[in-house]
Formats: structure tokens, C-alpha cells, sequence
């Protein structure tokens, strides 16, 4: 749960005025301890990430589909240089999943790649 800014302050207001430990603050609170520690370093919090976001290009992604449709997910986020969940949420979006295949032993693929309904863009 977010608290806003206002909340941490009266917290600290109320520890300074009744003269509490941290931890008897965040149970008079019901807040985690954690929480209150973290408050008392630095009371406003953090709006940035450590990393930029990045923009998978969509299109780009559906080629690496149909050029490598067998590919582990890692290779796909190498070669596109995103994250690997990064991957993972833009096939969702995509509506691409993997299904294990019955024949994996007899045909040597252990992975089919299957294209969801609803995806005119991408090959059936």
C-alpha cells in the first residue's frame, strides 16, 4: 500500500510529540517497521528508477517471432537488448504463448509456438 506524503509526516509528528521508538510508532500505525525505517532516511518517496524505461518495438518482436519462432525468451531479450520479463509482457500483449508439445520426445521440439485468437498481425 501507498501512503502519501502527508501520512509520513503526521507519523513522525506524532513520534516526536509522544516521544516513541519507531517501532511503537509503526504499531500504533499499523504500518510495517520497515516502512517507518525507511521514512526516517529519506520521508519523501522515490519517483525514479534506477534503469530508463524502455520501448519494445512491437514490430520488431513479431519478426523475431517469425524469424526465430523456436527461440527462449532470454535470446529474444538479447537480441532486442530489453529485459527478459520485458519479453514476456509484450508476448502476453501480443497474445503469443508457448505449449508444451505431446510429441516433444519422437519429434525432437520440446516447445510449439501458438498464436492466440484475437492477433490478426502475426501468422497462423
Amino acid at each position: 500500500m501507498t501512503y502519501s506524503l502527508d501520512f509520513h509526516r503526521k507519523v513522525f509528528i506524532v513520534k516526536d510529540k509522544a516521544n516513541l521508538t519507531l517501532t511503537e510508532v509503526a504499531k500504533r500505525f499499523d504500518i510495517g517497521l520497515a516502512s517507518v525505517v525507511r521514512w526516517s532516511a529519506n520521508i519523501a518517496p522515490k519517483n525514479t528508477r534506477y534503469r530508463p524505461t524502455t520501448k519494445i518495438n512491437m514490430e520488431a518482436l513479431q519478426q523475431d517471432i517469425i524469424d526465430y519462432p523456436d527461440a527462449y525468451q532470454y535470446e529474444r531479450a538479447h537480441r532486442l537488448n530489453v529485459s527478459k520479463s520485458g519479453i514476456w509482457h509484450a508476448l502476453q500483449r501480443l497474445k503469443v504463448t508457448y505449449k508444451k508439445n505431446s510429441n516433444a520426445s519422437q519429434s525432437g521440439s520440446r516447445k510449439t509456438l501458438c498464436f492466440l485468437p484475437n492477433n490478426p498481425t502475426l501468422p497462423r
